[in-house]
Order: structure tokens, then C-alpha cells, then sequence
């Protein structure tokens, strides 16, 4: 039912049903197993070459190597990322550095609802804002983001910093990056490169647009972040 109904994205427009202790999606049949130990779990039976580990304990190529026991020839390890920002902001900051040279920056994200956050004030491990329930404020939050670019792009580790917040909002979140440029530009310059990237090599990674939109325009929207 989760697959079939969703409370943001909405209905799933197609045939969803299980049968036989099998998942079948618009007529593809998917084998379902559940197993704690992927020793147990028969890759070879079901013809699977790759073996996507999702499941966020078994991170390392050590651990994450057991899928290889049985069957799968690859394994892509993908877990939950604190700095998931990480892969907005960092194409971006990309294109605004290949184009003009960052000197510093600093990052603005604002999160939507997460699941991890109450709906009524309540005790947290944690922070003390953190038990404030999420519906009804806007709540401070860490952030890696900035950090995490600088993993990826070596040239801007330790140039930029950020900070973030969580608003009652659904989905969708917004970061805003603010710089000390190299060298002189004006605004049109600036969508000019992003446009070119959005239609060149970040196509369908980085999305543009000048229309007067709000965040819930971009629910189930292709590209990875908008501009």
C-alpha cells in the first residue's frame, strides 16, 4: 500500500500487486527475500548481477562484500547521509567556481519535516530545541553540507561554511549560497553558466527556471535540484 499510495507524491499511476510472495510492478516481477545475513540471500538464483546495499549496517567493503558470496558480481553501497545536501549544493558550487573562482561562501539550507522529528514537544537525546514539535516551528538544525563539498571538491575544502534550519513544510528543501567570487560578475552571468549546465553536462542533475514557482511545484520533478 505504501508503494500504491503516498501522502506527498500522491497515487502510483499503474498496476502494483503481490503475488505469489513476490512484488509485481507494471508487470515486472520482483523476488522479495528477508534476510538479516546476506550470505543467505540467493543473487545467483534470481540472475541479479549487482547487489544494491541500502540498508544502511552493512557500510563497509568488508561487510558490504558478503552480497558477493552468493551470486552478485557488484555491490553499490548507498546509506542514509547526513550531508545528502551534499549532492545539491556541490554541482552547483561547481559551476559557480569553474566559471568565477570561489574565495568563501556561505551555505543556507532550509529543510523540510524529516521523520525523525517530533509532531508535539516532547524529550530529545540530543538538543533541547530538537523535542520542539516540528509542525509548528522552524527549528535550527547541523549541518555537514559544507564540509562534505569540500570532500568532494578539494579546491573549495575550507572555503565555505553553512548552516541550516527545519520548517513546516513537507517536502522540498531550499539552500541558498552566498559568495566572495574572484572575479567580477553580474547576475545574468551567473544564470547564464548554470543555464548552460542545466541543458549541457548536468542535464537532469541540475534543472533552471525563471517561473515564479513554490517549493511543492518541484514534487516529483526529475532533476535533482532547481535553480
Amino acid at each position: 500500500m505504501m508503494w500504491l499510495y503516498d501522502s506527498v507524491h500522491g497515487k502510483f499511476n499503474d498496476a502494483v500487486k503481490a503475488e505469489n510472495g513476490k512484488l509485481v510492478i507494471k508487470g515486472k516481477t520482483i523476488t522479495i527475500v528477508q534476510e538479516r545475513d546476506p550470505t543467505n540471500i540467493n543473487w545467483g538464483d534470481v540472475g541479479a548481477e549487482y547487489a544494491m546495499e541500502s540498508t544502511g549496517v552493512f557500510t563497509t567493503m568488508e561487510k558490504a562484500g558478503a552480497h558477493l558470496k552468493d551470486g552478485a558480481k557488484t555491490v553499490i553501497i548507498s546509506t542514509p547521509s547526513a550531508d545528502a545536501s551534499m549532492f545539491v549544493m556541490a554541482p552547483l558550487a561547481k559551476v559557480i567556481h569553474d566559471n568565477f573562482g570561489i574565495m568563501e561562501g556561505l551555505m543556507t539550507t532550509i529543510y523540510a519535516i524529516t521523520a525523525t522529528q517530533k509532531t508535539v514537544d516532547g524529550p530529545s537525546g540530543k538538543l533541547w530545541h530538537d523535542g520542539h514539535g516540528a509542525p509548528q516551528n522552524i527549528i535550527p538544525a547541523s549541518t555537514g553540507v559544507a564540509k562534505a563539498v569540500g570532500k568532494v571538491l578539494p579546491e573549495l575544502n575550507g572555503k565555505l561554511t553553512g548552516m541550516a534550519f527545519h520548517v513546516p513544510t513537507a517536502n522540498m528543501s531550499i539552500m541558498d549560497l552566498t559568495c566572495h567570487l574572484e572575479k567580477a560578475d553580474k547576475y545574468d552571468d551567473t544564470k547564464k553558466v548554470v543555464k548552460q549546465a542545466s541543458e549541457g553536462p548536468l542535464k537532469g542533475i541540475l534543472g533552471y527556471t525563471e517561473d515564479q514557482v513554490v517549493s511543492c511545484d518541484f514534487n516529483s520533478d526529475p532533476p535533482l535540484f532547481h535553480l
